[in-house]
């Protein structure tokens, strides 16, 4: 019979300490995964902030009066009096070719 009992105890022991090795293992598993994703969400709040810096510096610099004047005359083409306008036509030589 004592020897019946250390079987017992020796098998519940190696059952116990399989369990809590797996349970370990898959703990860390899971930890990496999480390290993982957090790492990528860390990555994309640091572009997300540095794309807010950089539209919170174009906000600032639209509402002064050299960011009015800039975007006048950017987007809607405006001059201020007395100013002349120069354009410049590129002609591709491919056009030219053609038209002869």
């Amino acid at each position: 019979m004592p020897k019946l009992r250390w079987v017992i105890i020796y098998a519940l022991t190696t059952f116990i300490m399989a369990v809590t090795v797996a349970t370990f293992f898959r703990e860390i598993g899971r930890i990496e995964r999480l390290s993982d994703a957090l790492e990528a969400r860390m990555e994309e709040l640091v572009e997300l902030t540095r794309k807010n810096q950089e539209l919170q510096e174009k906000i600032s610099y639209y509402t002064t009066p050299a960011g009015v004047a800039y975007l006048a005359r950017e987007e809607f083409n405006l001059v201020k009096p007395g100013e002349k306008i120069y354009r410049i036509e590129i002609i591709s030589e491919d056009i030219l070719r053609d038209g002869q």
